[in-house]
């Protein structure tokens, strides 16, 4: 009962950052294009190649992967949030892309039927899920043998203060703790060999880790409030149970703290990250 009311939970914080997810979508691939096109070389991914694309959002990512397979492959997209998924479709599209087809999934429960995957990725999802363990068996129960899941998490809180600042104000002010050890969060997965023996342990070989960087930038502190807001799903939870005055300081605080990066004519900021690239054993 309790994994069943996680997942509704779950399914209902990305079902209401949906809209917004779409709304910013361009923001995230413009500044995660490199650390996607990266993501996409460690999971091996080739023209003609079927791959999975594991809590796929709006879909930017799914984009980039299927221009990389071409006509000749396909791209899966899943995740919890039909909403989501309604993005992805209009965003392929308007791409003119017709080798993407959607699944409505949680990442945990992939079908077993579905055909083996030439690979998998999954960009800033992997540590969000309730159960990454679980996610990345199944995962490897879904590819062929020898093929390639690749993971883009968020590393260290120190490395990423424009996400991790606003994260502990709204904690703050929800009266709430970070996650425990082991615990769903923006940060779960990025320490030192955390990614890495996750999917060691979970039965994937060859396993190889990568630190990138990406530059966000955004007109000024109040779009980047806005930005967290309307997309962020994890930092809207938070604050969810608030009042709306409450929620509006709070909000306020993290404005303030934001605007120690605008610089000049704008707001910039850098993000570091690290992709977890596995194999299933052949």
């Amino acid at each position: 009962m309790a994994d069943s009311t996680s997942k509704s939970e779950l399914r209902n914080t990305w079902e209401s950052a949906a809209p917004g997810w779409a709304k910013w979508e361009h923001v995230f691939a413009t500044s995660l294009s490199g650390a996607t096109d990266a993501l996409i070389d460690m999971a091996g991914i080739r023209p003609g190649m079927r791959v999975l694309d594991l809590a796929c959002g709006a879909g930017s990512q799914s984009i980039q992967a299927a221009m990389r397979v071409g006509a000749g492959g396909k791209v899966v997209a899943s995740d919890i949030s039909g909403t989501m998924l309604e993005n992805v479709r209009r965003n392929a599209a308007r791409a003119g892309l017709q080798n993407i087809e959607t699944l409505e999934r949680a990442a945990d429960e992939l079908d077993k039927t579905q055909a083996p995957f030439d690979a998998a990725i999954c960009r800033l999802g992997l540590m969000l899920v309730p159960s990454p363990r679980a996610t990345l068996e199944a995962v490897r129960h879904a590819l062929k043998p020898g093929a390639r899941f690749a993971a883009l998490v968020f590393t260290t809180p120190g490395k990423n203060p424009f996400m991790a600042q606003p994260m502990t104000i709204l904690l703050r002010h929800a009266g709430k703790s970070p996650p425990a050890p082991g615990q769903p969060g923006v940060f779960a997965l990025g320490g030192e060999g955390v990614l890495e023996g996750l999917m060691t342990d979970s039965g994937l070989g060859d396993v190889k880790t990568q630190v990138v960087r990406a530059q966000l930038a955004l007109p000024s502190a109040s779009d980047a409030v806005q930005l967290m807001q309307e997309a962020a799903g994890a930092y809207r939870a938070v604050v969810a149970d608030l009042d709306d005055g409450a929620r509006l300081r709070a909000w306020n605080d993290v404005y303030q703290c934001l605007k120690q990066f605008e610089i000049g004519d704008g707001f910039r900021t850098e993000l570091e990250l690290i992709i977890g690239s596995g194999a299933k054993p052949r």
